[in-house]
């Protein structure tokens, strides 16, 4: 339940054909089940959320299905959620998965190939329900069995039908369409692509970091400037012991975090945050400090 009108509508249906179904979110470093939180209290629901941070990192890193125009490994990571979601359930002794997936939503890993091949490849061919688009794709296990009946042919992206759904479940509060999945974002893409050409290793803290402030890179130096005080906050205690991480001492500007990939004088990593500060501050008095952070203990 990713907390999208099409899985608000896939858990009614399955309401809709007396199954008993538990939502299950997930989240990683690159999205999270805010909006899944908040769908499931508009629906009465308890949910689940699983963390896959580690799981879904490894193959953000390398994915064997391509990616999409940002740094979108879409198939891969559909594919992990099916495979993770099996394992619950054959261990709790459940029937069948229920997605809110639509037929050609999503060109490319929502096409009627790509559907199949994740169900395969995740060992779970016919056990995985797509009740809005059902009635256009292979007929399930669970269908079989008479144990669903109630099911629609939706296909595309237009969203009339759903709304249409909507108003029969009288559900009368729901998101805007749009992903909520970072690695989708163009700006945010191209510097972690940076970052995993830099560093093919990077760890969640290196791509945390990367959704803070402006973000530039001085050939293998990471610099990060904050763009209010939140972001400041958050970049000191996102900082590692090699970091720089400077701060206005008598004048108002922002935190300027420096990190390097690849060994770079202090020296250097200073004068570039330095620069960067000053940049950042409108403030053109002669008197200006500048305060470097101790480093953190830990990291």
């Amino acid at each position: 339940m990713s907390g999208g009108l099409d899985s608000m509508l896939a858990l009614k249906i399955m309401e809709e054909n007396n199954v008993k179904a538990v939502p299950v979110c997930f989240k990683s470093f690159f999205f999270s089940s805010e909006q899944a939180e908040k769908s499931a209290k508009i629906l009465g629901v308890k949910l689940r959320i699983v963390d896959i941070g580690k799981e879904h990192l490894k193959m953000v890193k390398n994915p064997k299905n391509g990616r999409g125009k940002g740094f979108n490994p879409c198939i891969d990571c559909h594919l992990l959620m099916i495979k993770i979601a099996g394992k619950i359930m054959k261990k709790e002794g459940f029937d069948f998965l229920v997605t809110g997936e639509v037929l050609g939503q999503r060109p490319m890993s929502q096409n009627f190939n790509t559907l199949q091949k994740i169900d395969k490849a995740s060992g779970l061919l016919g056990l995985v329900v797509r009740p809005l688009s059902a009635k256009l794709l292979p007929i399930t296990i669970p269908e079989e069995k008479g144990m669903i009946n109630k099911l629609y042919s939706i296909s595309g992206r237009s969203r009339a039908k759903q709304m249409e759904l909507a108003r029969k479940f009288k559900i009368k509060e729901y998101p805007s369409p749009g992903g909520g999945c970072i690695l989708t974002d163009i700006n945010y893409s191209t510097n972690l692509n940076k970052l995993l050409k830099t560093k093919p290793n990077f760890s969640d803290n290196d791509s945390n970091i990367l959704k803070m402030g402006r973000v530039f890179w001085e050939k293998d130096i990471l610099i990060i400037v904050a763009r209010n005080e939140k972001e400041c906050k958050e970049l000191t205690k996102l900082r590692k012991r090699n970091d720089i991480a400077l701060e206005p001492n008598n004048f108002s500007g922002p935190t300027v975090l420096v990190r390097q990939y690849k060994k770079s004088s202090r020296e250097e990593m200073i004068n570039l945050g330095m620069e960067y500060l000053l940049n950042y501050t409108k403030d053109n008095r002669e008197d200006l400090i500048i305060k470097l952070l101790p480093s953190p203990k830990s990291l």
